[in-house]
Parts: C-alpha cells; sequence; structure tokens
C-alpha cells in the first residue's frame, strides 16, 4: 500500500493557541506544516503574512509548506524564504511570470510548487512541469477553510500522475480532506495530503491524522 504524507493546515487550528497546536500536531505525526497565505485579492480571504511563519519557525523542526494565494507574488516570496519556508508554492491561475516565480523560489534555495484550481485544466502544467518539485491539486474553491472535498479531484489526481511520467514531484491534495476520501486520493497517486478542520476540529489529533493516512 502506497504511503502519504500529512500535512496539517494551520488555518484551521486554535490561534489563541498557535505554538502548542503546532507542536501538538508535530507530536501527532505530521510530516509537515501547511501554511496558507491568502491576500483578499486573488482569494476573497485574508490570512497572514511572514510574521506569522518567522514567529512559529522555532517552534517545530517540521517543514514548512507555504501555499501562496496570492497575486502578484514574485515581490512576496523572498519574505517568505526568509522567514522559514521550506516548500513555497504559487498559483497557476496569477497573472504574474510564473517562470521567474519558480526561479527565485530555487535561487533562494527553497523547492517550488504550483497549485491548481478546481476547473483549471490539468494540462496547463505541462510548461512548468521540468521545473517543479510539487503539484498541489485542490480539492476546493481556494479561500476559505472547512469546505467539501470535490470529487472529481481523485481524477485529476490520476490525470498529473501521467503527466509526470516518473519525474520526482510530489502531488499533494488540498481541502476537505478527511478519512473520507483520502485512501481514495492515495490510491489514485496522492503523495501529501493537506488536512485542516479534519484533523484540528477532533479530539485526538493523532488519531485522526492515523485515520487519514490509513495506518
Amino acid at each position: 500500500m502506497q504511503k502519504a504524507k500529512i500535512a496539517p493546515s494551520i488555518l484551521s487550528a486554535d490561534f489563541s493557541n498557535l505554538e502548542s497546536e503546532v507542536r501538538a500536531v508535530e507530536k501527532a505525526g505530521a510530516n509537515m506544516l501547511h501554511i496558507d497565505v491568502m491576500d483578499g485579492h486573488f482569494v476573497d480571504n485574508i490570512t497572514f503574512g511572514p510574521s506569522l511563519v518567522r514567529s512559529i519557525r522555532s517552534k517545530t523542526t517540521l517543514p514548512f509548506d507555504v501555499h501562496l494565494m496570492i497575486d502578484p507574488v514574485q515581490m512576496y516570496i523572498k519574505d517568505f524564504a526568509e522567514a522559514g519556508a521550506d516548500i513555497i508554492s504559487i498559483h497557476l491561475e496569477i497573472k504574474d511570470d510564473l517562470f521567474k516565480a519558480i526561479e527565485l523560489i530555487h535561487s533562494l534555495g527553497k523547492k517550488a510548487g504550483i497549485a491548481v484550481n478546481p476547473d483549471t485544466e490539468t494540462n496547463k502544467i505541462l510548461p512548468f512541469i521540468d521545473i517543479i518539485d510539487q503539484i498541489i491539486i485542490m480539492s476546493v474553491y481556494p479561500g476559505f477553510a472547512g469546505q467539501s472535498f470535490i470529487e472529481g479531484t481523485i481524477s485529476k489526481v490520476k490525470e498529473i500522475k501521467d503527466l509526470i511520467r516518473g519525474r520526482e514531484i510530489d502531488i499533494e491534495v488540498d481541502g476537505g480532506v478527511s478519512p473520507l476520501c483520502s485512501q481514495d486520493c492515495i490510491d489514485a497517486g496522492c503523495d501529501i495530503l493537506v488536512a485542516g478542520s479534519s484533523i484540528f476540529n477532533t479530539d485526538s489529533y493523532e488519531l485522526s491524522i492515523k485515520e487519514i493516512i490509513g495506518f
């Protein structure tokens, strides 16, 4: 059985006790921490900036998977890299120059990813497939936590798995992930599952993580 990594999304954490939440999911078995950055422009919601990333960097050894739902993006990449991001993903749908942004991410010693919205055709990722380390498949419409998983995501994971043709690119599914759909994502070829409310809104983070990744 293929194993998947779990990346709890702090968007669903208790922000009044964020340090404790970060430490708790690390102890519970998280592989990385997913950090959703929203600008109120590319998506309707506004979340947080580099200062929050910096404030929790010393609280955990987990890699920081920073998902930038912002446009323009290039002018902010260095700030997030210096704040402690390990992986920086940008959206395929933005107007900013994706090639320059990806080049900048790599020049700062970070892994680069591209995120794809539910309505975006998977083949639009082909021009970038040799210069990225990760693909985030959005299984909800970006902007808010707590949405329901879009069933068509499973076929999209399979399509992208075929497109990357064995390249060392992680496929990540982000949005509405729970034990009800996680195994289907893994079976389709997903490497990383982002989960927010299905971890942070439960009594046992450890048990919830085990239920999501299937062991």
